[in-house]
């Protein structure tokens, strides 16, 4: 491509030019600037001898300081001008130029650029006016990737960039990506994460506002406006919206983008300080097509605003809802068992680090349709996951149930809670039967990852952590047993039993943006 494609030499960013057409001059002036011109241009003589002559015009002025200012600024004008016409007829000469030696013809020119990621694309079409055309087609702004490591994306590009793909946007990520995070072992796709200790580690929002430099460089509560509007607006046809760590949106910006977006299929949502229970209600009540919904937490734990219509409504309004992460959520075992066992297409299930959950939501939810097609289950470092349940949920699926289950992860770093007392924490449980899942179920990818033992987890620190978080404690416990014989045939009726629907608290209610004026390409690097 460099053999063939070039560039002016210059590719200052310049105004436009004014939209009245300039007033030409007579005819018998244009004859004499032009053999002006072509007698200044036919000079052979050194630099050195033009400062020569403009030095003795000068100096033949020196009785006037006016009239020496007055003829510099004339040079200069004259100067910039003339620069000026050299580079447009070499951008000229160029773009011709470009469009005899490229290969391809434009059609195929804008399927390749469609399969650019968006900074690419945008480089590309700072290359000439030729790829700048076809780099203006809708279909190349289908997927829209303003997704940074540190701020450096305005509302601004992503209003141009929304307005440049027009109907032909399917896909839009948004935010603040310090890095990708996935849990050991976890067959979920890579998600951006700012909450986790390992991004925490190397980046910080201190960090972010003393690069960002300027308020310009971050987006806003209004990011998403662009989506919303008439019938020309791009919402209705979007298909992926991934929001990252955008500090300033909130509730009402986030449910208004989505009332705009009816055929939303999959909608990724990390970091960001909106309620779950708001998004929710918005997600069942204009998405009804949603395939996968991910949804991060910001606080830990903090978010309770969850409840069960609401979780019913999820599962009745969105009935394609066949993947569904809620991550850090402070969530009870009977409004998962609601989403879980009411959505009849559900295989994909991800409440890591989630609050409240003891896994009492499992109990006899193999035999059901909502929980027996599930293919991928996480329960990670939920905190007050318990022994007792998760023993339970492997003795169903040894007995037969999930037999659809590929993926299981009920690792924890603070190990499993205990059967009387979530403080004491189980590390090396003789009564989970995981060597006989493995055995029986050999195709299922089984992960139980908890430390050797206590030493290592600081339960007061753990408590710290946990400011003004209500714990969850079960009201009737029964008696822990070490015999595994003796516990699985005990709570073989206890699990059967439906005892997971609960009741529920007032259950009443660097991009490069270009813009090209009529005679030159301009760009803007952010």
């Amino acid at each position: 491509m460099d053999a063939l494609l070039y560039s002016p030499t210059s590719m200052a960013k310049r105004p436009c030019p004014s939209q009245n057409p300039r007033p030409q001059p007579p005819l018998n002036q244009m004859d004499h600037t032009d053999h002006l011109l072509e007698a200044f241009l036919a000079l052979t003589d050194s630099p050195s001898s033009i400062d020569l002559s403009f030095d003795r015009l000068l100096d033949s002025r020196a009785s006037s300081d006016v009239d020496q200012t007055l003829l510099i600024n004339r040079a200069l004008r004259l100067g910039s001008a003339l620069l000026g016409a050299a580079n447009r007829s070499a951008r000229k000469r160029a773009s011709k130029h470009n469009s005899l030696a490229w290969a391809l013809p434009p059609d195929l020119t804008i399927k390749v650029f469609s399969m650019l990621d968006t900074q690419s694309l945008c480089y590309a079409a700072a290359t000439c006016s030729l790829f700048n055309k076809c780099a203006r087609d809708p279909s190349c702004y289908a997927n829209i990737d303003l997704t940074t490591v540190v701020p450096k994306v305005n509302n601004a590009v992503v209003s141009t960039m929304i307005h440049r793909a027009g109907k032909a946007l399917r896909s839009l990520k948004l935010g603040v990506v310090p890095g990708p995070t996935v849990s050991p072992g976890s067959c979920q796709p890579l998600v951006y994460t700012i909450r986790s200790s390992v991004d925490v580690s190397n980046f910080s929002w201190n960090d972010k506002r003393s690069r960002q430099g300027k308020e310009s460089l971050t987006l806003t509560r209004s990011c998403l406006s662009p989506l919303v509007g008439d019938n020309a607006a791009p919402g209705p046809l979007l298909r992926r919206l991934h929001l990252y760590n955008i500090e300033k949106m909130d509730n009402t910006s986030l449910c208004g983008a989505l009332s705009a977006c009816p055929s939303l299929l999959d909608l990724e949502i990390v970091g960001l300080h909106v309620e779950l229970r708001q998004t929710l209600m918005s997600v069942s009540a204009n998405c009804h097509l949603i395939e996968r919904l991910f949804f991060e937490s910001s606080k830990t734990g903090r978010d309770d605003s969850l409840k069960s219509p609401t979780c019913i409504d999820l599962v009745n309004n969105c009935p394609h809802l066949t993947s569904l992460a809620l991550r850090g959520f402070k969530l009870q075992d009977h409004k998962v068992r609601i989403l879980v066992k009411g959505s009849r297409k559900l295989r994909y299930v991800d409440f890591s680090t989630s609050y409240s959950i003891t896994g009492g939501f499992l109990r006899n939810l193999g035999s059901s349709v909502g929980g027996n097609l599930l293919e991928v289950l996480i329960l990670r470092d939920c905190l007050h996951l318990k022994e007792v349940e998760v023993a339970r949920f492997l003795t169903a699926v040894l007995a037969g149930d999930f037999k659809c289950l590929r993926h299981l992860d009920i690792s924890n770093k603070e190990g499993l809670a205990s059967e009387g007392d979530w403080y004491n924490r189980c590390y090396n449980s003789r009564v989970i039967p995981i060597k006989q899942v493995l055995a029986e179920r050999p195709e299922m990818c089984l992960l139980a990852e908890f430390p050797t033992d206590g030493s290592y987890v600081d339960i007061d620190q753990m408590i710290d952590s946990m400011q003004d978080i209500e714990v969850f404690l079960p009201s009737q416990l029964s008696s822990h047993t070490s015999d595994a014989s003796m516990f699985l045939s005990s709570s073989e009726s206890s699990y059967n039993s439906d005892q997971g629907s609960g009741n529920e608290d007032g259950r009443d209610a660097s991009y490069v943006i270009y813009e090209e004026s009529s005679d030159e390409v301009d760009f803007l690097m952010l």
